[in-house]
């Protein structure tokens, strides 16, 4: 059942108090030690002037603040995402609330569908908001999964720092109003096979990692034959894994031929092509510096004034990275080009680890570039800006 509510907001901004983010711009620091008058400050503690999106409900001592609906001319959508629920804030000055399993998904996705929304925002949290974000795709209804660093930092511009479910849906709600981000495109049924394929096979890779690791540290006989027995299953399931990925790969005739034009480049085998078809499907429309950025290689600068600090790499996505830098460690030993780019880095007194981390650039700008003009692999393989 979707269920409607409210926030209770208060224009008395106290100690441990926090401004709601539909409030208007800070006037100044709020400061218990300050001596402007409260009748004057609307940002003095006990000031009595009234906030401009908030209106009075009742009299009294325990009169409430409701707030007033808001002057979008288009309805925009927050979701906060749960477990167990879903938040959901609408720009028209309504809270709803729903079970985040497939008969709420399908009720809010039903409602959502006669409001049409200009845009929906919800954050990705580790794989809860799949279903409503797929849903609401699948009917048609603009939606955005942005990142939780943006809307974090996007409600610290705002000072809002309460933090509840309603609070956050009402700041997502805000957040795609203001910032407006782009709506994402439906995946088809079969890249998300494949996504789920890929990502299990990464999975079982960790486990089977974390088990090599405990059978070098284990002293008993009945502790070894343990952990062996469980990396011989481990090993059965990932080559089955492997199997199911390659026939998912040769059924899709688009796939089948990006798969077999990304192992043309030396040190991209089967599993990190697979991994770039699955977990970075802009590869070949972004240009090299849009995709050394979402790989998370692209180096950030770090200067200010006379102080000149050292450049790093940040953000992106670390599953695509660590493939793409297993590739890496053998092209610089088959990619004559690349060997000699790796050799130049170390003879200018680069560090290993630096110096990889340019190859793993250099090499990602090349697949992006045979994507885009669908080119197999040469020395001498463009890589258009």
């Amino acid at each position: 059942m979707l269920s409607k509510g409210g926030e209770k907001t208060q224009n008395r901004q106290g100690r441990g108090r926090s401004n709601t983010l539909e409030a208007s711009k800070p006037g100044g620091e709020q400061d218990r030690r300050a001596t402007t008058k409260p009748a004057e400050s609307p940002n003095s503690r006990w000031g009595h002037k009234v906030e401009p999106e908030l209106r009075k409900a009742g009299s009294g001592p325990k009169s409430k603040w409701v707030k007033v609906m808001s002057q979008y001319a288009e309805l925009y959508v927050g979701i906060d995402v749960a477990k167990r629920t879903l938040e959901v804030a609408l720009s028209s000055g309504e809270l709803l609330s729903v079970v985040n399993d497939d008969a709420g998904i399908a009720e809010l996705v039903q409602d959502l569908v006669k409001r049409a929304p200009a845009l929906v925002v919800l954050e990705a949290t580790g794989g809860y908001e799949r279903k409503v974000w797929l849903a609401l795709l699948e009917a048609g209804i603009p939606t955005a999964r942005v990142n939780p660093r943006d809307t974090h930092h996007f409600a610290q511009a705002h000072r809002q720092l309460a933090k509840t479910d309603r609070l956050d849906a009402r700041g997502l709600m805000l957040f795609a109003a203001q910032m407006r981000p782009r709506p994402d495109v439906a995946p088809a049924a079969a890249d998300e096979r494949l996504q789920e394929l890929v990502g299990r096979r990464q999975q079982l890779t960790t486990m089977l990692a974390a088990e090599h690791n405990r059978h070098q540290q284990a002293i008993s006989p009945a502790n070894r034959r343990s952990i062996q027995t469980v990396i011989r299953f481990l090993e059965r399931q990932r080559k089955a894994l492997d199997q199911a990925i390659k026939k998912k790969l040769s059924k899709n005739a688009q796939a089948r031929e990006l798969n077999e034009l990304l192992q043309t480049a030396k040190g991209v085998g089967r599993v990190v092509s697979a991994t770039l078809i699955a977990r970075l499907p802009e590869l070949g429309t972004l240009t090299r510096r849009q995709i050394a950025a979402l790989v998370g290689v692209a180096p950030y600068d770090r200067k200010s004034g006379d102080w000149d600090g050292r450049s790093h790499i940040f953000g992106g996505r670390a599953d695509v990275r660590c493939a793409l830098y297993m590739a890496t460690l053998s092209a610089v030993r088959r990619d004559p080009h690349l060997r000699a780019f790796y050799r130049r880095l170390r003879e200018q007194g680069k560090a290993k680890k630096v110096a990889l981390t340019a190859c793993l650039r250099k090499l990602a700008i090349t697949l992006n570039a045979m994507v885009k003009n669908r080119t197999p692999w040469s020395p001498s393989c463009p890589t258009l800006a």
